[in-house]
């Protein structure tokens, strides 16, 4: 689905992701994790186009995203960010809506996707109506995925989507979220910090540290056979002192 060749950002001259090659396969669910600062959500925002790569370049589908036909391209994408980023000033339904109004879809062809949409996330109708304000948490992330998929997209780019919320909604969405994955059979990328978060969805694992990858694999691969020490460090941080006292699970 995606195919990054040397591809790297600078702000500044401060290096925010060293050159980097990764390739993204299609319909599994990729996860990017490591501590805060590592480029992990530098290089979801190259993917989705929101940022130009300093270096390198990147292809998806087949195409090299450039500034000609990164908007037509991301039609292709949905993006969800960790609050939700929706629009205060529109309802649930206009926010989800957004897109295909734009490209002026018709009424019923939005009316039909909109309901599709919300019993896929299970958004309660009779808050389609209501402002982001008026909503909790959770229900402001069902509203973002539900913009996020309503054009169809090929894949699903998810900067840290759960961290903003509670344990208990962020449990709860999680079971829910893994659910909507497997129905949509889509691509998926997703940004965390939270291991166990990315055992729970991940496919394949990318873990990185101060703008490199250090390994790509399942849990397994990255537990059993570590490429570098420190990702038994950031698994044991992860787990915590008891986990670690109780050994390998």
């Amino acid at each position: 689905m995606f195919r990054l060749h040397d591809v790297s950002k600078f702000y500044d001259g401060k290096v925010a992701l060293r050159p980097t090659s990764l390739d993204i396969a299609a319909a599994q669910t990729t996860v990017l994790i490591g501590p805060s600062g590592c480029g992990k959500s530098t290089l979801l925002r190259l993917m989705v186009g929101l940022l130009t790569p300093s270096g390198g370049e990147i292809v998806f589908e087949g195409q090299q995203l450039n500034a000609t036909n990164i908007l037509q391209l991301r039609h292709r994408m949905g993006y969800v960010i960790q609050d939700g980023g929706l629009f205060p000033h529109l309802t649930a339904r206009a926010n989800a809506t957004l897109m295909a109004r734009h490209l002026r879809w018709p009424k019923k062809k939005i009316g039909d996707r909109l309901a599709e949409l919300t019993n896929l996330t299970h958004f309660p109708a009779d808050g389609l109506d209501r402002y982001p304000g008026q909503l909790s948490g959770g229900q402001r992330q069902r509203v973002s995925l539900m913009r996020a998929l309503f054009l169809d997209p090929d894949v699903l780019l998810l900067d840290e989507p759960l961290g903003a919320l509670d344990p208990l909604i962020r449990a709860e969405l999680q079971t829910e979220l893994r659910e909507i994955f497997r129905n949509v059979q889509k691509t998926v990328v997703m940004v965390t910090h939270d291991l166990a978060e990315a055992v729970y969805f991940a496919d394949t694992i990318v873990l990185l540290r101060d703008g490199v990858i250090v390994q790509v694999g399942t849990f397994r691969e990255l537990a059993e056979s570590p490429a570098d020490p420190f990702v038994t460090q950031f698994i044991q941080a992860q787990r915590g002192p008891q986990q670690n006292a109780m050994g390998p699970t």
